[in-house]
């Protein structure tokens, strides 16, 4: 149950983002920019579907059931994961995924992140440079950590409500997929 009265049937970040639409602009723009097509990061190599990997790496970190849920079923339609095996095998052990030595790397920046910003070091950010990642790689990588631990505590913080149905997430994966983070409500109808 809600800390405060959320508006009924909205999940996750959804019901605080009816709850104050004023912020619920701002909070879409930046998950947009961080996470969308590289046509706002032009000079980043990562793609959307390792935007979202990043996203649902920091939300397992945080054990966001919501988020790490949702960026995680945005991530597997990006990357074509039908199963969920990559998606899986990142919040267990990127060391052990199938990603990229790049991706490894920035993963362990973002893992640092999540513990706290000072806990980043120069020897994560050489092995990620040395991997391919750059300046705006690393950049990307250490924005989405940080407004991911802001997203999942602002979900958890609220206890807000989050379905189980596996199938609401893969829907509104696909709708993010074509329409970007907006406040418009594109979950199943019920």
């Amino acid at each position: 149950m809600p800390h405060i009265e959320l508006p009924a049937g909205l999940p996750g970040i959804r019901g605080p983002m009816a709850f104050s639409p004023e912020t619920a602009r701002p909070l879409n723009d930046l998950v947009n920019v961080l996470l969308r097509s590289n046509a706002h990061q032009p000079e980043s190599g990562l793609t959307e579907g390792e935007r979202e990997l990043i996203a649902t790496y920091v939300s397992s970190l945080n054990d966001c059931f919501f988020c790490q849920t949702i960026h995680g079923a945005v991530a597997r339609h990006h990357l074509g994961d039908d199963t969920g095996a990559l998606v899986e095998a990142v919040t267990c052990n990127y060391q052990d995924a199938a990603i990229s030595p790049k991706l490894k790397a920035l993963l362990a920046i973002a893992g640092s992140v999540q513990q706290g910003g000072k806990s980043v070091t120069p020897a994560q950010i050489e092995a990620a440079r040395l991997q391919g990642a750059t300046d705006h790689d690393i950049h990307d990588t250490v924005l989405i950590a940080a407004a991911f631990c802001l997203f999942n505590r602002y979900v958890d913080g609220l206890a807000t409500w989050a379905p189980e149905d596996p199938v609401l997430y893969t829907y509104r994966a696909q709708k993010v997929a074509e329409y970007g983070y907006t406040h418009e409500d594109h979950y199943m109808p019920t």
